[in-house]
């Protein structure tokens, strides 16, 4: 493997597989380290390349499993269920304190939420509501099946309208 295509491949998903790992993990530097290690493990990897179908696919594959064996190696507890400022999705000067309580406040609901979902319906639904991955992707980042990811989908997505109004 080359610099230029671990740029051009690799690099581009720095992004999505730090949300993906701080969705497991709730800790940004240890969404990192995460990060990082899928990084140095492709770059070491780099003759095995040709040999991997979707490499987007086994990026995530691999993020999703390191996060997940960090959260159990470490017995990492969710303490704080908020995410962070840069995900808000808010950059802009003019916010009021009470926008900014708000948006906390509603991410926060949001993201409990999603923790009370069963781990499969989890990670289907941070893949394609937040990542805004396919169905085909979903289903080769995970190595399940595309009829698996919508019913797990129909059923993340029940479950959040029925924890978001209230009726659990």
């Amino acid at each position: 493997m080359s610099h230029d295509k671990f740029h051009r491949v690799i690099l581009p998903l720095k992004d999505k597989l730090f949300r993906l790992a701080w969705s497991i993990v709730r800790d940004s530097a240890e969404a990192e380290d995460i990060v990082q290690d899928v990084f140095l493990k492709l770059w070491t990897k780099n003759e095995e390349w040709d040999n991997i179908e979707n490499l987007e696919a086994y990026c995530f594959r691999t993020t999703k499993n390191l996060a997940f064996d960090r959260v159990e190696a470490l017995s990492i507890r969710k303490t704080e269920n908020i995410a962070p400022e840069s995900e808000s999705g808010v950059f802009t000067d003019n916010i009021t304190p009470y926008f900014k309580l708000v948006e906390t406040e509603r991410n926060t609901l949001i993201y409990r939420c999603i923790d009370r979902l069963p781990e499969n319906q989890k990670m289907v639904f941070q893949l394609r509501e937040i990542e805004g991955m396919s169905y085909r992707e979903i289903a080769e980042a995970l190595d399940i099946s595309e009829d698996l990811v919508k019913v797990n989908l129909f059923r993340a997505r029940s479950k959040m309208k029925e924890l978001l109004s209230g009726k659990q």
